[in-house]
């Protein structure tokens, strides 16, 4: 009798990212961002996801995932490519007043990410990622923090104007978040417009823009292969979300504050690997 037919637990080989489905990261398949996100809080370990003893860790920072940093396969690669192979607290969480907006930025991962906009009265499940010093430098850095040109901004969201509370019911003082310094993409009516899924929301997009239909193809494979690792098509591609007056403000600017040298208890940022 194996010892998930004694004890309901899975073991060790149940527990890797491969068995559970989530080992997939939108860096290398980008249709699939923000990627596959745990269905219940666990602690992240090099490529497995364990129990979590507890929900709250006060040695740490908590920020807000609202897109393939929610993605285990995703995490794991961006501290792998620094070396760190620390643990990794995933809380699923309840957030209020903030919702899944789409940044105004095409990445060179070949997707068009998540940022998240200020939305009073909306209420989402996403995810707490607790990091330490280094692991938030690792994400600082991966998120362009760091960079003048860089393409988000680490911002403080604090309650009540930003309410998070973990699955037990405690409330959060606030969480980090990554503001996307480019602003975000609207609806048609100057509202943020929310993130549907990327092979939707590329269609769309590329429905509603000849510029961007010229630059990236006609279908969501195109618009990915092309946009994967050209920076200067991406850029051009940012351009033409301004251009044609595709963008609109998060309205968190306010709440941004300059990390690009670190601040008190967080630690410094550290710089991109070079690629």
């Amino acid at each position: 009798m194996s010892a998930e037919d004694r004890t309901g637990d899975p073991g060790p080989a149940g527990r890797t990212l491969r068995a559970l489905g989530l080992a997939e990261a939108p860096r290398e398949h980008p249709l699939l961002y923000p990627g596959p996100w745990p269905r219940e809080s666990a602690l992240l370990d090099g490529d497995r996801l364990l129990p979590l003893d507890r929900l709250v860790h006060e040695d740490r920072v908590p920020v807000l995932a609202l897109g393939s940093n929610a993605s285990p396969g995703q995490l794991r690669y961006k501290l792998a490519r620094f070396g760190i192979a620390s643990p990794v607290p995933m809380v699923r969480s309840r957030a209020s007043g903030v919702d899944v907006g789409v940044s105004a930025h095409v990445s060179r991962m070949g997707y068009v990410s998540a940022s998240p906009v200020k939305a009073p009265g909306v209420e989402r499940e996403l995810f707490v990622i607790w990091l330490d010093a280094e692991q938030l430098s690792v994400i600082d850095a991966s998120e362009g923090v760091p960079l003048p040109d860089g393409n988000y901004d680490r911002a403080w969201l604090p309650a009540p104007d930003v309410r998070v509370a973990l699955p037990d019911g405690t409330p959060l003082h606030g969480a980090h978040a990554y503001v996307n310094r480019h602003g975000v993409l609207h609806d048609g009516t100057g509202a943020p417009r929310t993130h549907c899924g990327q092979r939707p929301l590329l269609t769309e997009l590329l429905m509603g823009s000849r510029r961007l239909r010229e630059l990236f193809g006609v279908s969501a494979e195109q618009f990915s292969a092309r946009a994967r690792a050209d920076r200067l098509l991406c850029a051009r591609g940012t351009r033409v979300f301004a251009e044609e007056h595709l963008v609109t403000a998060s309205g968190l600017e306010r709440y941004v504050r300059s990390q690009r040298t670190g601040s008190p208890d967080t630690g410094a940022s550290l710089s991109p690997p070079r690629t």
